[in-house]
């Protein structure tokens, strides 16, 4: 009995003491919980139906307890993963509980090497440690092909993975490994992994002309913007013969984010946003970069595979994109309003091979009368098999759009 008494005096000195233990990566409440149920159950005298019940009435609670932080913390490592700002806020809104107790789990998070903080005040951001990296290049026609390298090398380095996120990371590397060697016109591809607690992001860069540039030259293109709004849309390649063109497309389709850097350009796609829509294209000038890098995220909890991504969007007839998903947004220079024709007519090339088109109008304030009559009368009416979609469109674009429609009787 004195034992007992001596146990319960300990567990309530260590619950109200605040003393963390080490090892554990729950919540300091949560550790003061789970001792307080050790302590009720030393109480509890044996043979009592009551305190039976009790007592497992409380550790269904601490059961409950530890699931809500697990659920918690997992919230916030993706949340930081999707945004490096406004993490505290959307959490305390998600789990009703207050911005500080969120600022609390952030800092455990901090210590454990999970998370990292950067800025102070209003203007703090978090990102995501990196736990382990890794990086190899390879000589342009000295090594084997690119599946032996990722059973040789990479697939290893991912570490325990579930099939589908496996199956993505083999088709997405095996793809751009491949585009690197056979159109780069570089000498040495160069492949880094970076794991997180969510999940990993590899690059894959070559030290040769650069898409964008080739793209441009190939197609004779006006500039790399334009380039940018073709490889958007799928379907594009500068070497037919070998390749359909589609690998950035279902890059875009399967990661949650994609990035490629070329010359002086970057553009970004993130399928993963705050509102869980599928996310915008980004543009943006850099300095000059020599050859294209491609950087791929997955989180190791991403619930798509594969085959669904390929039976969506690919054709029955010709083993290429049945639906393509344009950003309407790439059509326009600097600052000019979308307003037309031959917009129009730039944002339209290519298309006619789509049995679906989506016009995602996100990011455009405005379109001119003449800029949505060519989309959707003119081309309409000249391909009455192909489904317009538009998506996104502000107010101004949807009569706009709605005008030409009545106006082309569809």
């Amino acid at each position: 009995m004195l034992h007992r008494e001596f146990v319960l005096f300990a567990c309530i000195l260590h619950v109200f003491s605040g003393v963390k233990s080490p090892i554990s990566s729950n919540s300091l409440a949560d550790e003061r919980a789970e001792l307080t149920v050790q302590a009720q159950a030393l109480t509890l005298g044996p043979g009592s139906v009551s305190n039976t019940r009790r007592q497992r009435r409380a550790v269904s609670e601490m059961t409950k307890r530890r699931a809500r932080v697990k659920q918690l913390r997992r919230f916030l490592l993706d949340r930081v993963a999707m945004s490096p700002v406004g993490v505290a806020q959307a959490a305390a809104e998600r789990f009703e509980m207050t911005p500080q107790a969120m600022n609390w789990h952030l800092r455990r998070l901090r210590e454990e090497g999970l998370v990292e903080r950067h800025g102070h005040t209003r203007q703090i951001r978090y990102r995501l440690a990196t736990l382990s990296q890794w990086t190899r290049s390879y000589s342009i026609g000295r090594e084997p092909a690119e599946d032996v390298i990722w059973n040789r090398d990479v697939r290893g380095v991912l570490g325990e993975l579930p099939d589908n996120v496996a199956d993505i990371w083999h088709y997405g590397f095996t793809e751009m490994f491949n585009n690197a060697v056979e159109h780069s016109g570089g000498t040495r591809v160069e492949v880094s992994v970076a794991a997180t607690a969510v999940g990993v992001e590899m690059a894959i860069g070559d030290d040769g002309c650069g898409v964008f540039r080739k793209i441009r030259e190939s197609q004779r293109l006006l500039d790399e913007r334009h380039a940018m709004l073709e490889l958007s849309k799928g379907s594009l390649t500068t070497d037919p013969d070998r390749h359909s063109g589609n690998g950035i497309f279902f890059m875009c389709k399967l990661f949650d984010g994609v990035r490629i850097i070329s010359g002086g350009a970057r553009i970004s796609h993130d399928t993963r946003t705050e509102s869980g829509e599928s996310g915008d294209w980004m543009l943006r000038t850099d300095r000059a970069a020599e050859g294209t890098t491609v950087f791929l995220r997955l989180r190791n909890r991403a619930s798509g595979t594969l085959q669904e991504v390929l039976e969506e969007y690919s054709s029955e007839n010709n083993g290429g994109i049945a639906r393509a998903v344009v950003p309407v947004r790439l059509a326009r220079y600097g600052r000019d309003p979308l307003v037309s024709r031959s917009q129009a007519k730039r944002l339209l090339e290519r298309l006619e091979t789509y049995g679906t088109v989506v016009l995602d109008f996100r990011g455009v304030d405005a379109i001119g009368p003449a800029f949505a009559d060519e989309i959707f009368r003119v081309f309409a009416r000249r391909h009455p098999d192909i489904e317009l979609i538009p998506i996104h469109a502000c107010p101004l674009a949807q009569k706009m759009i709605g005008q030409a429609k009545l106006s082309s009787g569809r």
